[in-house]
């Protein structure tokens, strides 16, 4: 541990504070990564719980590989939850959580160590495990290893790190390679006595400072004799001095280490015993030898493994071609003959014999495979590896652009989907590359080449007779225009391919039929009931034959029109979204959407920071949401909204700024929020000029939204712009011809600042039931009856809607609960009543800044007209709000008595 003991002793401090932790461990190959977790180990009580699992190098790891490799030999896990963890019929989720539930059996309220090694091999279902692990409570230490070098934006790691940095504190351990001085004194502490200086020069030099190659290195030296080094030459590299470790092997012992390298990190027994065609006895005789020489470790029960993977790596370089490749055939013909064999082994054994029909085969196999269990990103490398050999094979095609598509990687499934397309030999092929391509080009906001691909299939259309291609090609068409926003023209689409699918029994493409038919009646108002009909019974039938993304897409599209009746009915729809999602590795929907629709329920409940934590956390899981053109929009929007809700505004301004990169924007969404922002700050000057930029981009936006403008006309109320201007914003924001609770609540806030309390009262009460509007949004219309009320001496009425606005509001926050707060005072419901309120309340400076803002005058004018700060100005104006118990600044100069 030379060089490494302030590492240590922070990992020590972790495992002993009985917190849950996560430390993550990285470093080059050699450099004592492994080293440092096996010396903390040796550090923790006997009551602590171990768990260390590898990931596979070389090779596609099956899912949940680290888990299943921490877990090997352990008897307290039984046959029941290991079948649970590998049953390809359960959905992600509920593997997931059967992993969680075999680590939470294993650990119960024990301390715990559990390391992930080798993240950078790791399987997306072992990251995945990762990250929720670091989510348990629990005296706990999570461990993960990695080389910086070997990820890339392909791996399951590449967001992992990122995403538990943001949402826990994780501690960055960076091994470095030792400096000359830490060289010197691990050759002294290895060899019990000072070490020269020039022969420490001489193996730092030649090592880097790399620990792993200056142990190999003294290990090659005749008993650690440092004086040697200046006379004989040393290893000229690692691979050297590692391999010179079997060069004394006997014949047979270097034939097993040889066939050992071919196999794979975890070599089982009885494989080894079959490959190399050795008995028993003498198998077992050998391993010992190994073992006993540090070359191979035993790592389970019947299993070994390398001492270290450069150990391997250097042992294979040295085997020629044909040796590896009748290795590899050896091992193949007992995976084959064994049956049921994993494709993604059989295609690297394949691979590695030159056997390339029988890897192409498992490829294709394997693929198929991985996308029906919903492990995208194993499915893409699988169907990658088979495309190294037979690049124009549309089936290894079409399974890498739909595997790319599902994990998000854009790029890579335009990529594929377009070659897929160029190279179908098929009309069936090529109407399926087509209406993948639609949906990829409309994700990536590539719309000239969304009309383009829409072009060519209705001339194919043309071409084909009626059957199953013109009816794939048709709902192709139906998805374009839909996704367009061309309602009508989806509906004839989809109809026409419904009735080929009817004619000709298709039922798959009756089913993708029935999801855009469904989807384009559920965005008509008038026959919205019978399109979210079609897709309620169209997610039963489509989970049945196992089509997850379509029931996943019809399940989302019932979610974001008019939410289910009852919160229950909404949540459960919810994660059954999500579980269709995860069976088919749909990630923009497993992610971003279901956080969206967690928060849309926590807002339903009434609970701003459940809805906040939600959107936050999605925004931190979504790797994609940049580039996903409507979802990133609305995300951000969604998100901005909130912390306008919650008074939480340098988040906000951080969020516009954000909002603002993305291209295609809606027109009006980052001078509304501007808008919306400036006047949460007391910014007048701002908020004129943002609204100018509102109203220009209001022409664009060919519709007018209530809550949008609830949400905007309550932030002029409480800068205080004066009446014309609030006549001005209501002409602006509500359509002439849309009536609706949100447009209600709006007249009878206008009705209320021109001083008509008579008929805001009532349009006020005409929707204090209204469960259209959320309840935030309720307390606000019972708050206003209150002012109503009580500017009118109703004290008694006035209480009871103060009363059903708070509990409404009970789990809000922000502006909302404030003017609560201030009406609460004045009816003396709270102990700040028991003090002065109303305009005898005020101090002298208070009157003098209530007479100014009576005249108009912003924050900034206020703080330059009395030579105090924008802030002290902000200050007491909120003071005076609050003690003259006024919902916005429009009504200071009536409660001071100021015509």
């Amino acid at each position: 541990m030379i060089g490494r003991e302030s590492e240590l002793r922070r990992l020590a401090r972790l495992a002993s504070a009985r917190e849950p932790a996560v430390a993550v461990i990285a470093g080059e190959p050699g450099i004592g990564k492994t080293r440092l977790v096996h010396e903390l180990l040796g550090t923790l009580p006997d009551t602590t719980v171990v768990l260390v699992g590898h990931a596979e190098p070389g090779s596609l790891s099956r899912p949940y590989e680290v888990l299943l490799d921490a877990i090997d030999g352990r008897p307290e896990v039984g046959e029941e939850e290991l079948a649970a963890l590998a049953d390809a019929s359960r959905s992600p989720v509920e593997r997931l959580h059967t992993g969680l539930a075999i680590l939470n059996d294993l650990i119960g309220d024990a301390p715990a160590v559990i390391v992930f090694e080798d993240l950078h091999w790791a399987d997306s279902e072992s990251a995945a495990l990762f990250e929720r692990i670091a989510d348990q409570r629990g005296p706990r230490l999570l461990i993960g290893t990695y080389r910086p070098d070997e990820v890339t934006r392909r791996q399951p790691i590449a967001g992992l790190l990122a995403r538990t940095e943001r949402r826990h504190t994780v501690i960055h351990v960076r091994l470095e390679r030792l400096t000359p001085s830490q060289t010197a004194a691990l050759l002294a502490a290895a060899t019990g006595a000072p070490a020269p200086l020039r022969a420490a020069t001489a193996l730092h030099h030649r090592t880097g400072g790399n620990p792993f190659f200056l142990e190999e290195l003294l290990r090659a030296l005749p008993n650690y004799d440092l004086e040697e080094l200046v006379d004989q030459p040393l290893p000229w590299s690692l691979a050297d001095v590692l391999r010179r470790q079997v060069d004394d092997l006997d014949p047979v012992s270097h034939r097993i280490v040889e066939a050992a390298t071919v196999l794979g990190h975890r070599i089982p027994f009885d494989l080894l015993a079959e490959v190399t065609g050795t008995g028993e006895d003498e198998l077992i005789a050998v391993l010992r030898d190994l073992v006993t020489g540090g070359v191979l470790v035993e790592a389970g029960e019947d299993e070994f493994t390398f001492r270290h993977a450069l150990v391997r790596e250097a042992i294979g370089d040295q085997m020629l071609g044909r040796q590896r490749r009748r290795l590899h055939e050896a091992a193949l013909d007992v995976l084959l003959r064994a049956g049921g064999s994993d494709p993604a082994m059989v295609a690297h054994h394949a691979q590695g014999a030159g056997r390339y029909d029988d890897m192409v085969d498992a490829a294709r196999r394997g693929t198929a495979l991985y996308l029906s269990i919903g492990s995208a990103y194993q499915a893409l490398q699988l169907a990658e590896t088979g495309l190294d050999e037979v690049p124009d094979d549309t089936d290894l095609l079409a399974g890498a652009a739909r595997a790319a598509w599902l994990a998000g990687l854009l790029d890579d499934a335009l990529r594929y989907g377009r070659r897929w397309r160029d190279r179908a030999d098929s009309t069936t092929d090529r109407a399926e590359s087509l209406y993948l391509l639609i949906r990829l080009a409309w994700e990536s906001r590539e719309f000239g080449e969304m009309s383009a691909l829409t072009h060519d299939i209705e001339t194919m259309i043309a071409q084909l007779p009626p059957g199953a291609d013109q009816a794939r090609a048709m709902t192709a068409i139906a998805q374009s225009v839909y996704l367009r926003d061309e309602l009508d023209a989806a509906v004839l689409w989809a109809d026409r391919a419904l009735d080929l699918a009817a004619e000709f029994d298709l039922p798959a493409i009756r089913l993708a039929a029935l999801l855009e038919k469904g989807s384009a009646l559920s965005e008509d108002r008038q026959r919205a009931a019978e399109g979210r009909a079609i897709l309620t019974g169209l997610v039963d039938e489509a989970e049945k034959t196992g089509e997850w993304v379509l029931a996943a897409r019809a399940l989302n599209t019932l979610l974001s029109g008019e939410p289910p009746a009852s919160p229950a009915e909404h949540a459960e729809t919810l994660e059954r979204m999500r579980v269709d999602a995860e069976r088919a590795g749909f990630e923009s929907l497993s992610v971003a959407t279901y956080f969206q629709g967690r928060a849309r329920l926590a807002v339903r409940a009434g609970d701003l920071r459940a809805a906040l934590d939600a959107l936050e956390e999605g925004r931190e899981q979504d790797r994609n949401y940049r580039r996903r053109g409507r979802w990133a929009d609305y995300f951000g929007l969604f998100l901005a909204g909130l912390c306008l809700e919650a008074g939480k505004l340098d988040r906000v301004e951080q969020l516009v700024a954000d909002l603002a990169t993305v291209p295609n924007n809606p027109s009006t969404l980052v001078p509304g929020l501007t808008f919306h922002l400036a006047c949460r700050r007391g910014d007048r000057p701002g908020a004129e000029k943002a609204w100018a930029e509102f109203v220009a981009a209001l022409d664009e936006q060919m519709w007018r939204s209530g809550e949008q403008a609830h949400d905007l006309f309550s932030a002029a109320l409480e800068i205080g712009f004066p009446l014309p201007a609030l006549d001005e914003f209501h002409r602006e924001l509500l359509a002439a011809d849309v009536w609706d609770a949100h447009r209600t609540l709006v007249d009878a806030q206008l009705a209320e600042a021109h001083g008509r309390h008579a008929e805001a009262l009532t349009g006020y009460r005409s929707i204090t039931e209204a469960n259209v509007l959320a309840p935030a949004v309720r307390g606000t219309v019972h708050i206003g009856a209150a002012r109503c009320l009580l500017a009118t001496g109703r004290q008694a009425e006035a209480t009871v809607h103060v009363e059903a606005a708070a509990g409404l509001l009970a789990r809000w926050g922000g502006w909302r609960v404030a003017q609560l707060d201030r009406l609460r005072a004045l009816l003396g419901l709270t102990p700040e009543s028991s003090a002065v309120t109303g305009p005898a309340a005020l101090t002298p400076r208070e009157r003098e800044v209530a007479m100014l803002i009576s005249d108009g005058l912003t924050n900034t004018e206020l703080a330059r007209r009395l030579y105090i700060s924008p802030k002290t100005a902000a200050v007491h104006v909120s003071n005076i709000l609050r003690k003259l118990g006024a919902a916005s600044r429009t009504e200071v100069a009536g409660l001071i008595g100021r015509p």
